[in-house]
């Protein structure tokens, strides 16, 4: 099957969206589907063979966070002319209201489209006003798909319609397999996250490290992420920055090996999260998690079952349920062989197999629509039509 994929956001910033981009067109290729990629990024960018660079993105807030998006003529000529090139029998856009690619192709695109919606966001007036905008391009999508029941309720109470729940996948083994670091181990608390994005819940976690250690002296946090150390220690004291040590941008090796050595990992994000697939990485790594009670957090941990939860942003009940598992080997131990168990459920052979199979149903539809119609069957390209494509050549 030749399927195209577009992702709204900056291919070389890494996020959950960019991941599960990579890791289902990758997963797709392994089993000889033909993929190729749209994504935000820099001609000269070192992408993989498979992703097609659709130029510079911008910084835009979006969702309590900073998102890099990429619009424009020249976007939407580059969107056109890869639409045309790739001829592609299933077209899959992520998060297709995002202003960036994934509208635009949703815009030019014509034939099968499924569509993944990954945002958990409550209703806004931006959102009720982009409506009328928006609904054009939804209409054209064959079939919807939500990471989450969260994400599903995002589309409804914006959009309307219904969309089938797909998890994000995770490569389980990849994280199994990692080998512990010593460096890493013993009396350890992991986070992996942008440590300046206040979302991700950085501060919490910092402001709950004195009692911790108050009660446990040895205990350490490791910190892998992108963003200001020194920002981010404001107000910290001397004792407690010297039990912390900061990582930096790790890569996907070194940060299944981070979660494979920690005895707890720790996800105090405050909200905005539609999935957790963090939640999900450090499961198959065999950690013992605790997160913060977020809806789609409870949902990835099965209700609690697979992790522990405290309330938001409550740095007390984080420090005193930290200290509680540290010092309690057995109840680890539960947590690490809960988590292996529930977490196959977010793996890729389950969840691509998934994913494939609404693919197979809405190309299957619309060969049935083309069969049915009088005259020779359209192709992707023929249906783009011919100044659209003279347009992108001149671009």
């Amino acid at each position: 099957m030749r399927i195209g994929i577009v992702c709204p956001y900056a291919w070389d910033v890494p996020g959950g969206v960019q991941f599960h981009v990579r890791d289902l067109a990758e997963h797709l290729i392994r089993l000889g589907h033909t993929v190729s990629v749209l994504a935000p990024a820099e001609d000269d960018t070192p992408v993989p063979p498979y992703v097609v660079p659709a130029g510079r993105a911008v910084p835009v807030p979006y969702n309590g966070s900073v998102a890099r998006l990429n619009f424009g003529f020249l976007s939407a000529a580059r969107v056109r002319r890869w639409l045309q090139d790739g001829d592609f029998e299933v077209l899959h856009i992520h998060e297709p209201v995002t202003p960036s690619l994934a509208l635009l192709a949703c815009w030019a695109a014509t034939g099968p489209i499924v569509a993944t919606f990954h945002t958990s966001n409550p209703r806004s007036r931006a959102m009720i006003a982009a409506e009328p905008i928006m609904q054009p391009a939804l209409e054209k999508i064959s079939a919807r798909i939500a990471v989450s029941e969260y994400a599903r309720r995002t589309l409804v109470e914006h959009f309307g319609g219904d969309a089938v729940v797909i998890p994000n996948g995770v490569d389980v083994g990849f994280f199994a397999r990692a080998e512990p670091q010593p460096q890493w181990s013993g009396g350890t608390i992991g986070f992996v996250g942008r440590i300046n994005e206040p979302r991700k819940g950085l501060p919490t976690l910092l402001e709950a490290m004195p009692r911790i250690l108050a009660e446990l002296p040895d205990t350490r946090l490791i910190v892998a992420g992108k963003g200001d150390e020194e920002e981010a220690l404001k107000g910290v004291p001397e004792a407690v920055r010297k039990r912390i040590r900061f990582l930096g941008m790790v890569s996907d090796e070194e940060k299944a090996q981070l979660l494979r050595s920690v005895d707890l990992y720790v996800a105090p994000n405050t909200g905005g999260e539609s999935f957790g697939i963090i939640l999900v990485e450090a499961m198959s790594a065999g950690a013992p998690v605790l997160a913060s009670d977020l809806d789609a957090f409870r949902q990835v941990l099965d209700g609690g079952a697979a992790g522990e939860l405290f309330p938001v942003e409550d740095a007390a009940a984080l420090a005193d349920a930290a200290v509680r598992l540290l010092g309690d080997p057995v109840r680890l131990a539960a947590l690490r062989e809960a988590g292996s168990r529930h977490v196959r459920r977010f793996d890729w052979e389950s969840v691509g197999a998934d994913i494939l199979s609404v693919y197979e149903t809405v190309a299957a539809g619309a060969a049935a629509v083309t069969d049915a119609a009088p005259g020779p069957s359209p192709t992707w390209r023929s249906r783009l039509g011919l100044a659209a494509r003279d347009e992108a050549r001149k671009a």
